[in-house]
């Protein structure tokens, strides 16, 4: 749903002694920013999941999570990669019971970079919880992934409990090859409990194809007074 990239790297003691982790990060590829998940805020102060021992004992495993966003300048481009992308290589650092010092570096780890066909469809924006046939407005950003110029028309289908405000088959007019356009919306739902957002529906005039986007994102209506 979004342009993160979470990555675990389980990590396994084989040898027969107590191993001391000196270290364990992820360096970056050029196109992403790390933030390492392994630490807990307490009292202000930054802890270890594993606690204040990082001792590993023989056999024992551990997890470590790190989160990779794209950098601002590959993050337009984001729904337009194809292909392999390097996201980086993990950097572990040891001690053994003696002192003596190990490190292991691989090499660049790699993700297959998801497909978003020729048009790509993200909500930006979207309220949690909404009131019952009350409307609420929700962001989209639409971009083009092709490699041609399009020329797109908006249509809004209503479902059992989702109902678009506005009207329907308007012309969003043409969109290059990379470029992005953001719609606001507006729609309401005559049906509590958590609805999904569906029924839009783009069509390039150019090789009059449609592309239909279903299940955009959930939202949980309510009765006026239950959210009161």
């Amino acid at each position: 749903q979004t342009d993160e990239v979470f990555l675990e790297a389980q990590i396994q003691n084989i040898t027969t002694s107590p191993m001391f982790m000196e270290k364990v990060s992820l360096e970056p590829s050029m196109m992403y920013n790390v933030a390492e998940l392994n630490t807990v805020d307490t009292a202000g102060e930054s802890e270890s999941t594993f606690g204040s021992r990082t001792y590993l004992q023989p056999m024992d495993t551990r997890q470590y999570l790190y989160c990779l966003k794209p950098k601002q300048e590959f993050a337009e481009k984001a729904g337009v990669i194809k292909g392999v992308t390097v996201i980086g290589k993990l950097d572990i650092v040891w001690k053994t019971n003696l002192g003596e010092r190990g490190r292991l570096q691989t090499s660049q780890l790699q993700r297959m970079a998801p497909g978003y066909g020729d048009v790509r469809l993200s909500l930006e924006t979207i309220p949690d919880t909404v009131n019952l046939e009350e409307p609420f407005d929700i962001t989209c950003k639409i971009t083009n992934c092709s490699e041609r110029t399009m020329d797109l028309v908006l249509e809004m289908c209503n479902t059992n409990s989702i109902h678009w405000c506005g009207v329907s088959g308007r012309q969003l007019g043409k969109l290059h090859p990379s470029s992005s356009l953001h719609l606001a919306l507006t729609l309401l739902s005559s049906v509590q409990g958590l609805q999904s957002v569906s029924g839009l529906r783009l069509t390039d005039t150019f090789l009059k194809r449609t592309y239909e986007y279903d299940d955009i994102a959930q939202v949980c209506v309510v009765s006026s007074e239950v959210k009161q």
